[in-house]
């Protein structure tokens, strides 16, 4: 194990601008992750640790974790407490932080099966939050056209690592992908609007792809188009929407409920 105590250090620097930066992130085909339950989680989601992060209180607070970690790992460097306060984003960092290259995974759509696509959805607590409650109740993958970065740091940790288990596309152009199986699978386009279909009274069982907007602007008209049919939860009082996660999970509960 090597031990790092400037802030300037290479290895810090290059960790800092990923935990920090899509753009790089994407460039690098590298992500970080945080938290000795999520960095922990990473032996069992086939994920591969290029290098580790920890500290002094890290590997004494939670021992079995740091062996299996440091055994599964490229390169273990220990950090002082003020590198890692440097790298994280949370008030109380756990001292461990996993650099991780993004594995190739096999999406194929099953006509049979149930999905959620994402568009434009920005918010990263949001996209972990869908991505924990799919996982959870057995939806089959998630699409995600644009909006947060899948790798975000805080969409990982809200995801409790689901975001890494899950089945998973990106697209930029979510319009053309649903495009490319119209007629194939039902496409559902949720909006708030009162006036069009309720979701309880949908038929799921032959398969589905739902979309769940933007958190400001919704669907988008291009991906309204493409859909077979708007659908909403209906609402009460005078609440105008619901938060996308939590629309999400109502959508996805719904559209397994009768399975």
């Amino acid at each position: 194990m090597e031990k790092i105590t400037s802030k300037s250090n290479p290895w810090v620097k290059e960790t800092v601008r990923l935990f920090t930066s899509a753009k790089y992130r994407r460039e690098k085909q590298q992500f970080v992750l945080e938290g000795a339950r999520l960095c922990g989680d990473t032996l069992r989601s086939g994920v591969q640790i290029l290098w580790l992060f920890v500290t002094p209180a890290f590997t004494q607070k939670w021992p079995e974790v740091f062996e299996e970690l440091c055994a599964n790992s490229g390169r273990v460097f220990l950090i002082t407490q003020d590198i890692a306060s440097k790298i994280t984003d949370t008030v109380t960092p756990q001292g461990v932080f996993a650099v991780c290259s993004v594995q190739e995974r096999e999406f194929s759509l099953d006509f049979a099966q149930k999905y959620i696509a994402l568009d434009q959805v920005q918010d990263p607590a949001n996209l972990g939050a869908l991505g924990r409650t799919a996982e959870a109740l057995g939806i089959s993958g998630l699409i995600i056209g644009g909006g947060c970065d899948l790798y975000n740091p805080k969409a990982l940790r809200a995801s409790m690592g689901s975001l890494l288990r899950l089945p998973v596309h990106v697209c930029g152009d979510l319009a053309a992908y649903l495009s490319s199986f119209k007629g194939k699978i039902p496409l559902y386009a949720t909006v708030p609007e009162s006036y069009v279909k309720d979701i309880t009274t949908c038929d799921f069982s032959s398969g589905a792809v739902c979309v769940i907007g933007n958190e400001g602007s919704g669907v988008s008209k291009q991906v309204k188009a493409v859909c077979d049919r708007l659908i909403t939860v209906r609402m009460r009082g005078q609440a105008e929407s619901l938060n996308a996660a939590m629309a999400g999970a109502i959508v996805m509960w719904e559209m397994l409920r009768r399975d």
